[in-house]
This record gives structure tokens, C-alpha cells and sequence, in this order.
């Protein structure tokens, strides 16, 4: 069982939470480049972080600029930031009452595989989900957890995006717990249109506790991947 250290951040401002998460993931980096350059095998950490930010759009790098319906006058006005980040797939929300997971993992103690990787993340909220008795999917073609994939319904609930440096990871998942969703009308949610987002306390018609989630999330994330918190 690997270990993963877990820290529950609170409520954090997003620049703050990402500048923590790439001090995490460049100090295991120089722990896999000592280990090499020296032919040491001093074990790299893993990390989970559970956050919730205040008011932001994060835009990947591979994403497009048009899919943000607001300047930056209107920004300002709504008190929303907005950053372009060094994660994969497009834009999209963070905000309060949305779980965010950032798990900095060094995949070499895990399997080698980013594919993998963001199955099981997808999988640990599709059976999260299904303890509330909601039948999530993947959407073929675009990362994350869907309802009715492959209807006029179809609504994303938990949107992913991650980065991996010398197989280290960053970033991670948002999951639409009793969120506000009247941010996600700003953007184009993940570049793709046409298509809504959808919350728990939606779905089930009541708010539901972020702990009582959580706490889901970590039993299923530690036995998919074979993991225990400490």
C-alpha cells in the first residue's frame, strides 16, 4: 500500500494553492533526479490535497481563449480571477461548495500510465457518485463525469484536467457538490458546447455535506489505487 499524505487546505485562493502544488511536485522531481544522479533510491512523497477556492476560471493550456464570455472589466465586477494554467484541457469554474482534488502522485510508485491514471480518478468519483444513487459515465472523447451521455441531457458533473512532469502529477478534479452554477453561463465549461453542467445537490434536490463527500472520495481513491492516507 502506498502512503499518500493528505492535507485538507480549506478554503484557499487559487495562485496560493497552485504555487503549493508545484513546490510539492518540484521537490519530488529533485528527490527522482538525486536518486538518478547519485544512485541513491531515497523514496519520493505522495501528496493529496482537498481545497475549495474562492471565485476563479482556470483556462489549460490547450484551451481557447474565445471559450471565456466575460472581459476583464466584467470580471472585475463579479470579483471572479481568471488564470491561464499549465494543465491539460480547456476552461473551466472553481468556486465554493465544489470539492477540488489536486493529488501530486509520483506514478513511478503507482504504474506508469496517464491514461490509467485519469480513469481511476474518473472512476473514484463515478462510484462516489453511486452511493448517492446516481449513475455517472465517461463522456468518449471528454475527460470527466457525465449524467445521460449520449442524450439531449447530457450534463458534466466533475470536470478533470491534470499535468505530469518526470511522472509526477498535478492538478486534478472539481466536483460539483452544491455549486453555485450560474458561473459556469460565463464560460464555454471545457470547450464544449451545447452541452450543461450539473451539481449533487441538483441531482438529489438537497444541499449535501462537502465532509460526507470527501470522506467517499477518500475510501474509494485509496482502494483503486491501492493507497492509504496518512
Amino acid at each position: 500500500m502506498q502512503k499518500v499524505i493528505l492535507q485538507d487546505l480549506g478554503k484557499k485562493a487559487y495562485q496560493e494553492t497552485w504555487d503549493y502544488q508545484t513546490e510539492l511536485l518540484q521537490e519530488t522531481v529533485k528527490t527522482k533526479f538525486d536518486n538518478r544522479q547519485n544512485g541513491t533510491n531515497n523514496p519520493t512523497k505522495n501528496h493529496f490535497l482537498f481545497v475549495e477556492h474562492p471565485h476563479v476560471y482556470t483556462l489549460g493550456k490547450s484551451g481557447s481563449l474565445d471559450n471565456l464570455l466575460l472581459n476583464e472589466e466584467q470580471l472585475k465586477q463579479k470579483r471572479i480571477e481568471f488564470y491561464k494554467i499549465n494543465r491539460g484541457g480547456d476552461i473551466t469554474y472553481h468556486g465554493p461548495e465544489q470539492i477540488v482534488g489536486y493529488p501530486i502522485l509520483d506514478l513511478e510508485n503507482f504504474f506508469t500510465d496517464i491514461h490509467k491514471y485519469l480513469r481511476l480518478l474518473e472512476e473514484t468519483i463515478i462510484l462516489t457518485l453511486a452511493e448517492y444513487g446516481l449513475k455517472t459515465t465517461r463522456s468518449e472523447g471528454e475527460t470527466g463525469v457525465w449524467l445521460d451521455v449520449g442524450t439531449p441531457f447530457a450534463r458534466k458533473i466533475c470536470a478533470l484536467g491534470v499535468r505530469a512532469s518526470r511522472w509526477v502529477t498535478m492538478h486534478g478534479f472539481a466536483l460539483n457538490v452544491n455549486t453555485n452554477l450560474g458561473y459556469f453561463d460565463h464560460i464555454i465549461p471545457c470547450g464544449i458546447k451545447g452541452k450543461a453542467v450539473t451539481s449533487l445537490q441538483l441531482e438529489l434536490g438537497r444541499e449535501v455535506p462537502l465532509e460526507e463527500v470527501k470522506t467517499k472520495i477518500k475510501k474509494h481513491f485509496c482502494a483503486l489505487f491501492e493507497a492509504e492516507f496518512v
